[in-house]
């Protein structure tokens, strides 16, 4: 986590050998959450980013369930954004908030999210892993 006064950035994870996602531009560089004190944002790269009031966020947890890929994919609400299988948060929205992929608009009520510092945004939203 890097902490930005009232605001902490909470940096995206990428195993070692999903780094070489850096050929399609999504890097470590360019891939976080950010937790502001009215809004949440998750930007990864070109592909994906969602910026929501803090206020819908409904539900947080420690998510160990099975990963199928890695990079921006989702369907029907649901999505995932990592670089690696560990360290995944579960956010869950209500209502459903605009986020974009790749430039397309969707809804998410449902974000799986690969995070360095998983444990930090559980604290930082006062939830025990």
């Amino acid at each position: 986590m890097v902490s930005t006064g009232a605001a902490a950035r909470f940096p995206i994870s990428f195993s070692k050998p999903n780094r070489a996602m850096v050929l399609v531009g999504l890097t470590p560089h360019n891939s976080w959450l950010d937790l502001g004190v009215g809004t949440v944002t998750v930007h990864m790269g070109w592909a994906f980013h969602l910026t929501a009031p803090r206020a819908s966020i409904r539900s947080v947890a420690p998510d160990h369930d099975r990963v199928g890929g890695w990079g921006v994919h989702g369907w029907r609400g649901r999505w995932l954004v990592n670089g690696t299988s560990r360290g995944l948060v579960r956010i869950g929205f209500d209502p459903a908030v605009r986020a974009w992929v790749m430039g397309f608009p969707i809804r998410v009520h449902t974000l799986r999210v690969s995070l360095v510092d998983p444990d930090g945004l559980l604290a930082a939203l006062d939830v025990s892993p």
